[in-house]
């Protein structure tokens, strides 16, 4: 049997219930000037826990088929986005 795919990539989107969106990026060579291309991908991944939130690098593996167009989950976060989105509210 084949290898699951496995991506390593940053949550776009976390305002679903277990659901986030993780945006891939890999390189790719132009067909005609060889100029090398980043290309991106958004999968929508399942997180039971819910421990992935927006701006985290996560790593995800293919899985069978959860939902209509969820095929991924979350492994584990490998990297915890930066806290500058915070803001306090004065009252």
């Amino acid at each position: 049997m084949g290898r699951h795919k496995e991506f390593i990539g940053t949550v776009v989107s976390d305002k679903m219930q277990k659901t986030v969106i993780v945006r891939i990026m890999h390189l790719s060579k132009h067909h005609k000037y060889g100029r090398i291309i980043k290309r991106y991908n958004k999968y929508k991944a399942h997180d039971e826990k819910e421990s992935a939130k927006l701006g985290d690098q996560v790593k995800i593996v293919q899985t069978r088929p959860m939902s209509k167009d969820k095929r991924f989950r979350v492994v584990a976060v490998v990297k915890k986005a930066p806290l500058a989105d915070v803001q306090i509210k004065d009252s």
